[in-house]
């Protein structure tokens, strides 16, 4: 009868431990995928604040009436492009981010375009509407960055906690996946080719 009693209470405390240790586990992991997806938000936010101030910044420059409008429609559809692609901070995949990640390029490249060619329209250089929205606009680039340095920061420790053992068993038992990292664009690892063509 005492073996009984004392194997019962030993299965009771090892039962007890173990359903602490998946407690645990899973509100640590609840409360990690959490900040990931705040910090992915604040990735958004930071795009959000680009794309609002090229809204003001596309604005200045059609006052230039001899601008070249290529170049501006262009950044216009970009810009559109940009704005409809987005993701569900509870749908971080793979796909969903390289998806993301080419329209936000895409973005970069025709705004990238359309500094080069204000270069050649002093008048709207020394605009001053538009010289603040320009150092505006490289802040929001550096926002940029940090908040995807921040948000693959909050993925990786969310990552570590489900995929090391023994939280990768729980992991898979609660429906915790592997989130998807913010990566550089594709050819990024490349300088850049320089061309100052004056003709």
């Amino acid at each position: 009868m005492k073996k009984g009693l004392i194997a019962l209470i030993i299965i009771g405390v090892i039962a007890f431990g173990l359903y602490r240790w998946g407690v645990g586990f899973n509100n640590t992991a609840v409360e990690l995928e959490a900040d990931a997806k705040t910090a992915w938000s604040n990735v958004e936010s930071s795009y959000q604040r680009r794309n609002d101030l090229i809204g003001n910044l596309v604005k200045t420059v059609q006052g230039a009436a001899d601008f070249e409008r290529g170049t501006l429609t262009d950044v216009i559809e970009a810009r559109a492009k940009a704005t409809s692609t987005t993701i569900d901070a509870g749908n971080l995949t793979p796909e969903n981010m390289e998806a993301f990640q080419q329209a936000q390029s895409g973005l970069t490249g025709a705004l990238s375009k359309l500094m080069v060619v204000v270069e050649r329209y002093p008048e709207l250089k020394a605009n001053q509407n538009f010289l603040e929205l320009q150092s505006q606009l490289e802040g929001t680039e550096n926002r940029i960055n940090v908040a995807r340095d921040r948000f693959n920061e909050k993925v990786n420790v969310y990552d570590v906690h489900t995929t090391k053992f023994p939280g990768k068993l729980l992991a898979g038992m609660f429906g915790f996946e592997e989130m998807a990292r913010y990566n550089a664009d594709p050819g990024s690892e490349n300088a850049p080719d320089v061309d100052f063509d004056f003709e």
